[in-house]
């Protein structure tokens, strides 16, 4: 089974891009972030000759969006964290699929809106906390997959591209995605990759070319999903085409 998280930073603009991903991965269920459009906008028809059955989630227009699209069946179980009923933002996507518990999640970046917006990042954290807890002790095969804006640490980052003050690296927001692994969560790319996992982002311009990124896109899984990793990667091709998204897909194998 390879499941696989992409943000794709407008799925209108990548369509081709997320086709060709398609084609070259052929994923069982892949989880999308920033599509920036309403569910009713998503392109879907696009996608009608995939053999892919598309859910889409946006709420707000040219902001957030997440989605999934699976070859395999699945159910959406929801589509919303749990833990603060006014949260409109459409960041959250949970389906079950092949006995597993998977949620697509795109968690805020917390560097727009002040202390109000770095506040609202760690409340949404302790969210995802509290699900995975649950999930966990439910004894719930579950993977978490997206876009996280967390490098876990200064390996994750290169030199210089973030300053220390920067959300992504706080101590207060690494302290929260490590609560994660010390429930029992396995980051999938560093357990494969320990001393030279790829990045996943790379503003535009030349960091790309200059491998200036960093590694907030994730995979996590619960202990039973972590005793089936294969294999995971980073698709860099996505990322060196034209007109790309500023992330690349990051996918992983089960066995």
């Amino acid at each position: 089974m390879r499941i696989a998280t992409f943000n794709v930073n407008s799925v209108r603009r990548r369509v081709p891009h997320l086709r060709r991903f398609l084609q070259r991965h052929g994923p069982d269920l892949v989880f999308l972030q920033e599509t920036k459009c309403r569910s009713e906008e998503f392109p879907q028809l696009d996608f009608a000759d995939t053999g892919y059955r598309v859910h889409p989630l946006g709420q707000q227009g040219g902001r957030n969006g997440v989605a999934v699209l699976g070859r395999i069946p699945f159910e959406v179980t929801a589509e919303a964290l749990p833990g603060e009923a006014e949260d409109n933002q459409a960041r959250f996507l949970e389906v079950a699929a092949a006995g597993i518990r998977l949620a697509g999640i795109y968690l805020p970046n917390g560097n727009s809106g002040g202390d109000d917006g770095f506040a609202y990042k760690l409340r949404w954290m302790e969210r995802l906390g509290a699900w995975v807890r649950d999930r966990l002790d439910a004894f719930e095969p579950c993977a978490v997959l997206g876009d996280f804006n967390v490098c876990p640490t200064d390996a994750d980052f290169a030199p210089g591209a973030l300053p220390p003050t920067d959300a992504l690296v706080r101590p207060e927001s690494r302290a929260r995605f490590r609560a994660l692994l010390h429930a029992g969560m396995t980051d999938a790319l560093q357990a494969l990759h320990p001393a030279d996992a790829p990045y996943t982002y790379w503003d535009y311009g030349p960091a790309f070319e200059s491998n200036r990124g960093l590694r907030i896109d994730h995979i996590l899984l619960s202990p039973e999903l972590a005793e089936r990793l294969a294999n995971c990667g980073v698709d860099l091709k996505a990322r060196s085409e034209e007109q790309p998204s500023d992330h690349a897909p990051v996918w992983c194998d089960l066995s």
